[in-house]
């Protein structure tokens, strides 16, 4: 029997792992969203750097990158099972407060209240 199938303990980085799977996650979807719908957006490549606007391709392929990163974290780093609270909790808690750093960030620019 493996290690997994004794029931081990996750190791220190998968925590990690989950956290930022979340955080990349959440970063995907105003990204490809926006790409998708044709629209320009914030990205890390517009001039000045995340405030002006990258066109929509851009946006779709910087959306895709966070994808694969959040699913190479979820999906390749240790044995994430969704019925795990821990799990499950870590990716949540990624997931939120990259949802929240986003929304600020781009509600200066789009009407959001801070």
């Amino acid at each position: 029997m493996s290690n997994l199938d004794q029931g081990s303990k996750m190791k220190w980085y998968h925590y990690l792992a989950y956290f930022f799977g979340g955080a990349f996650l959440a970063n995907f979807v105003p990204h490809f969203i926006n790409g998708i719908s044709g629209n320009p957006f914030q990205s890390p490549f517009s001039t000045p750097m995340g405030e002006g606007l990258s066109s929509s391709t851009v946006n779709v392929l910087w959306g895709m990158l966070n994808l694969l990163v959040g699913y190479l974290l979820i999906g390749r780093v240790g044995m994430f099972d969704h019925k795990r609270t821990m799990h499950l909790l870590l990716f949540a808690l990624g997931f939120g407060l990259m949802a929240v750093m986003l929304a600020r960030a781009f509600g200066k620019f789009h009407g959001g209240l801070l």
